[in-house]
């Protein structure tokens, strides 16, 4: 079995693209069944940010899984498949480990170094437990994906800048070297309005108040509870949608980040809303699918910011700044991480094989045993359990060095050539090894050699 991770980017597909391509929470549950009812997909997860749609798989071809999960996303997102594949990235086993701990450390994210990714994945894998497609392989790669993500910000400057979507969306609303100027009232925003109650509004929420302590702020959201605990959280004002057009009457920063499907101002709403007001004003839609109507963005004294906009204006600055030493800094710490997962994942292989020659062992003492006990049937009880014990004893004593030198030689290069070579000298069935090793969730016991695509091409080469 090996890793597959099969999806498209904010880096490799336009945010229209990635717009079309945005899933519900139930039909990314719905996705997960599918993929892993196929063929070739035996675990899953599926990770679905504003400006990501990745699935992670376990799998036992590559091919075969590489068509089955493109099929899906396709079918699932409505978009034609072989326009799918023309922004699709395709990474296998020790590459798509490399990617998920560049994803978690946020390398790979809109906004550098983002920590709000590591949120994100911890949700697609509780999702991907609570549906029971993460299993064994899966949990393990992303609970140390999220330890190699804290790594990165608690041992490098990463967070120096404190950068987030939220910062890179206020920075284009108010830019850097003209926010002084706010402590005057010249350009802060008087009153906000978020729309929206996730942990993206919230953040949204105390970002905008810790920047603008003075101004007004006004949480919006579908369900007026939820709006009334963020609203509580940051000392805000609580309104259910229906008064969004009062708020945004005299609003003049109005930030959007909700999970509807549907646009939830259009620009005959916003007209509506704002008639009669001259006051200029800042739409922020951090939403995808996006909340805002891109019209509303053309109307006067209208400035809006979105993520196309925002992604262009990172590509901007990664251009114009020299890089950031830290980058390096988190780059090998990946790069030692995927070491010691790669040495964690090869001697995982060897497990079935060691599970497979204790049940033999195991097995050949039970026999033994039982043609003793049926030979001195006279044999008292004390004495009849110290020889037992003797006896497995010297067994345990027998096997230990040799179950443990394999696996430290696994680690090695071409150490899975001595698991083999202990099947052999031990007559060990490889399939009895794997199905042992599933019923103790120790690994998979597939040779190296099946890891690889059947036709020999590299995955790479997708």
């Amino acid at each position: 079995m090996s890793l597959l991770v099969v999806g498209l980017s904010h880096r490799t597909a336009p945010v229209r693209l990635l717009e079309q391509t945005a899933l519900t929470e139930e039909l990314a549950v719905k996705l997960l069944g599918d993929v892993v009812g196929s063929e070739h997909v035996s675990e899953a997860v599926a990770v679905a940010t504003c400006n990501r749609l990745e699935v992670y798989a376990e799998v036992s071809k590559f091919h075969g899984a590489l068509a089955e999960v493109s099929e899906l996303l396709a079918q699932y997102t409505g978009v034609p498949r072989d326009v799918l594949t023309r922004h699709f990235y395709v990474h296998y086993d020790d590459r798509a480990a490399w990617h998920m701990f560049t994803v978690a450390c946020g390398l790979d994210s809109m906004v550098i170094g983002e920590p709000q990714i590591l949120g994100q994945l911890r949700t697609a894998l509780a999702v991907g437990q609570q549906v029971g497609t993460a299993g064994p392989v899966l949990n393990e790669l992303m609970q140390q994906a999220l330890r190699v993500g804290k790594r990165a910000h608690s041992e490098t400057s990463l967070d120096k800048a404190g950068q987030s979507l939220v910062t890179a969306a206020l920075d284009l609303a108010v830019p850097p070297s003209t926010r002084a100027l706010s402590a005057q009232g010249a350009v802060a925003p008087r009153r906000a309005v978020v729309v929206g109650a996730g942990s993206m509004s919230a953040l949204s929420a105390t970002t905008i108040l810790r920047r603008y302590p003075e101004a007004a702020l006004t949480v919006v959201n579908r369900t007026p509870e939820r709006a009334e605990r963020l609203a509580a959280a940051v000392n805000g004002t609580a309104a259910p949608l229906s008064a969004l057009p009062s708020a945004l009457a005299e609003a003049d920063l109005i930030l959007s980040c909700t999970g509807a499907t549907e646009l939830v101002l259009t620009e005959a709403q916003f007209t509506e809303a704002r008639a009669g007001s001259t006051q200029p004003v800042t739409l922020i839609d951090l939403a995808l699918p996006r909340d805002l109507d891109p019209a509303i963005g053309k109307l006067p004294g209208v400035r809006l910011i979105d993520l196309e906009l925002i992604a262009e204006a990172q590509k901007a600055r990664a251009a114009d700044e020299p890089a950031d030493a830290s980058l390096d800094e988190v780059a090998k710490i990946v790069e030692a991480e995927l070491e010691a997962y790669r040495k964690l994942r090869t001697a995982s292989t060897v497990a079935p094989t060691v599970t497979a020659l204790r049940c033999m062992a195991a097995e050949v003492v039970a026999a033994e045993l039982n043609r003793f006990h049926g030979r001195t049937a006279g044999l008292d009880e004390r004495t009849r359990a110290e020889v037992e014990q003797t006896v497995r004893r010297v067994v345990d004593k027998l096997l230990h060095e040799p179950t443990v030198r394999v696996k430290q030689l696994a680690v090695a290069d071409g150490g899975v050539t001595y698991a083999q070579a202990l099947r052999e000298l031990f007559n060990l069935d490889p399939r009895t090894a794997v199905a042992v090793s599933r019923a103790v969730a120790a690994g998979d016991g597939t040779a190296a050699e099946d890891r690889s695509p059947a036709d020999g091409t590299s995955p790479e080469e997708y």
